[in-house]
């Protein structure tokens, strides 16, 4: 299984990142979305490097140019709601990907909101079978809602490779999906790994609570 942050690089993703950690920019929902949207077109354009491609010629007005075209049949999986601005900003670069939803959120089990567990409530894809499932959720804390939603979407078929896409990662829900994660087939892709997670399993310093900056409070 192979990780790759991309922080590690000089990227203007690196940009996009420091503004979304910034309490000051995050009080502007639609700027704080929009650069969601941004690293989500960012590291769709670095998976497309690693797909499969075979050559092709195009008829151009004036003549044949040969190119070399992806041949991977895309399915672009998301984990409600948070991960819908990074869908949208992927599904700009794979625009003529199949889509999947998952809803999975976390809930305290204890009045300390220590002790936390997932919860999985609603499935919508396509046959899988053979074709590259990217799952895309901006925060990799625990690696617990990941894990859910992938044996989720597996209900639909074995993909043939497997990316997972975080915007912020946590080194344990790295560990966590390194574990579980079909090992053969999966990339782990994250903008940036943290230090650690907290007591409440919040990634520190992270950015908050990327659900709720996106698109407001839950009652």
């Amino acid at each position: 299984m192979n990780t790759i942050n991309i922080s590690a690089t000089c990227s203007i993703a690196n940009k996009f990142l420091a503004e979304l950690r910034d309490c000051n920019y995050q009080t502007n929902r639609a700027l704080f979305r929009n650069n969601i949207v941004r690293i989500g077109e960012i590291m769709a354009y670095e998976i497309s490097k690693t797909l499969n491609y075979e050559p092709k010629d195009i008829q151009t007005p004036l003549g044949i140019c040969p190119t070399l075209l992806p041949t991977d049949e895309i399915v672009l999986a998301t984990v409600l709601r948070a991960g819908l601005p990074m869908h949208e900003g992927m599904l700009r670069i794979f625009d003529h990907a199949d889509c999947a939803f998952v809803s999975a959120y976390r809930e305290y089990d204890d009045d300390n909101h220590t002790d936390v567990s997932i919860h999985v409530e609603y499935l919508a894809s396509p046959d899988l079978t053979g074709k590259t499932l990217i799952i895309a959720d901006p925060m990799l804390a625990t690696g617990g809602s990941i894990e859910l939603g992938y044996k989720a979407f597996a209900t639909k078929g074995e993909p043939r490779q497997i990316h997972v896409a975080s915007i912020i990662a946590a080194p344990e829900g790295v560990a966590h999906l390194e574990s579980v994660m079909p090992k053969d087939k999966t990339t782990i892709w994250c903008a940036a790994i943290d230090e650690r997670l907290n007591e409440h399993k919040y990634i520190i310093p992270g950015l908050g609570d990327a659900g709720d900056l996106c698109f407001g409070t839950k009652n």
